[in-house]
């Protein structure tokens, strides 16, 4: 086999995992990345439990992809949820299902697993080339970079994988600086949108004073066909929170459709509308709303206090109609909060642009992989998984695209 330089620019998942599969073919690997150490953003996504991947059939998983699925199809099949689950297992950092069907390691961290791997890196002769930010090509084609210094350093590889990441989080590497360096090339784009974030909502004085920082727990959330059921934060600007990110992309797309977008908020999803009512119909003389709605439906304050907030007016005294309004408590949402603050990105490098392999049509020798790429998934598992899914893709189709080469 003739040996190849690879140079891969980004040291996230989608990255190291690509590193990992060419270094083992036997190729001189080096990662360039623009931080000061790699995988900032994994790691902080660690905190919560690392979340890698989700254990639901395969044909439900694909479809959390929504349009982009069956692009990214041959990807997932090639490199699904259990080799992802044997790989981590391979590092020591063994897996399991959680109660949700989601699969964390069992030390519900990601540094240990982060460790063995830059381990298993530095045993392939991978190497690691932190503080460098990417720049482009120079006239000649070489890529460029800029040191911390502020000097340029150039390097020629064979062939590159870019594996850069969205735009969100950009305080840990990803800001979306690759998107003019590739329109400049001619690579066409979808723009960069939040994804699995919050929404902005007119929220009342005594909403945001009181209510801030306060979760909604137990609630159904339905927007359009749509539906996801968990918890949401109410936030001084707005709300956020698991069942809102579920439903980030339908949301966004009312909002740039219409100017704005109106969720409806069951409080009560383990009640029917008539079995409310009935309760509702019990109230004590001389009982505050506020207090009747506490103990008879059971809703918190915050929740009460949404409740009157979607209202915008008195609520209703007769059981029936105010059982109604808390089983679809209607939130104007009027738009998606910076995407800085998003989990993740919509957008970026439509499917055209690639080959099969990853590699981009317009410029030969230059593959993508990881969330550049224009696909969105919902948390749960399923945006480390197509991240790592994608960097194996690319892997591949470098080396078949080197051994063309040859």
């Amino acid at each position: 086999m003739s040996v190849k330089n690879i140079a891969i620019i980004g040291a996230g998942p989608a990255g190291l995992i690509a590193a990992e599969r060419l270094a083992a073919a036997g190729h001189r690997v080096a990662i360039y990345e623009r931080m000061a150490s790699p995988a900032r953003k994994f790691l902080l996504a660690g905190r919560g439990g690392l979340n890698l991947t989700h254990s639901e059939g395969f044909d439900v998983f694909l479809r959390r992809y929504r349009e982009a699925g069956d692009w990214l199809e041959s990807a997932l099949r090639a490199f699904p949820p259990q080799a992802l689950r044997d790989w981590a297992d391979g590092l020591g950092a063994e897996t399991f299902i959680g109660s949700s069907g989601r699969v964390f390691p069992r030390a519900m961290k990601a540094s240990p697993l982060l460790r063995a791997w830059l381990a298993r890196l530095d045993g392939l002769a991978v190497r690691l080339a932190s503080g460098r930010l990417w720049t482009g090509w120079s006239a000649d084609g070489a890529l460029t970079f800029r040191l911390a210094s502020g000097e340029i350093e150039t390097v020629r590889p064979d062939t590159t994988l870019l594996a850069l990441g969205g735009a969100s989080w950009p305080r840990l590497g990803s800001d979306g600086g690759w998107v003019p360096l590739l329109t400049a090339r001619g690579v066409a784009m979808s723009p960069l949108r939040p994804a699995n974030g919050g929404f902005t909502v007119a929220w009342s004085p005594q909403m945001k004073e009181r209510f801030a920082g306060q979760p909604l727990k137990r609630i159904v959330i339905r927007s359009g066909g749509a539906t996801a059921a968990g918890e949401a934060m109410i936030d001084a600007g707005g709300i956020e929170g698991g069942a809102i990110y579920a439903l980030s992309a339908p949301i966004r797309k009312a909002i740039e459709q219409e100017g704005g977008a109106t969720i409806q908020i069951d409080l009560r999803p383990d009640l029917t509308e008539e079995e409310l009512a009935a309760r509702l119909a019990k109230r004590r003389k001389g009982e505050t709303l506020s207090n009747h709605l506490r103990k008879a439906a059971g809703l918190a304050p915050v929740a009460i206090a949404l409740l009157r907030d979607a209202a915008g007016t008195a609520l209703p005294d007769e059981p029936v109609a105010l059982a109604a309004s808390i089983k679809a408590a209607k939130l104007r949402l009027e738009a998606p909060m910076p995407i800085a603050r998003a989990i993740s990105t919509a957008g970026g490098i439509v499917r055209d642009e690639c080959d099969a392999g990853f590699m981009l049509k317009r410029l030969p020798g230059v593959f993508v992989a990881g969330e550049m790429l224009d696909w969105e998934a919902p948390t749960g598992g399923y945006l480390l998984q197509a991240s790592f899914a994608t960097g194996v893709a690319a892997a591949a189709g470098m080396e078949t695209w080197l051994a063309g080469q040859r």
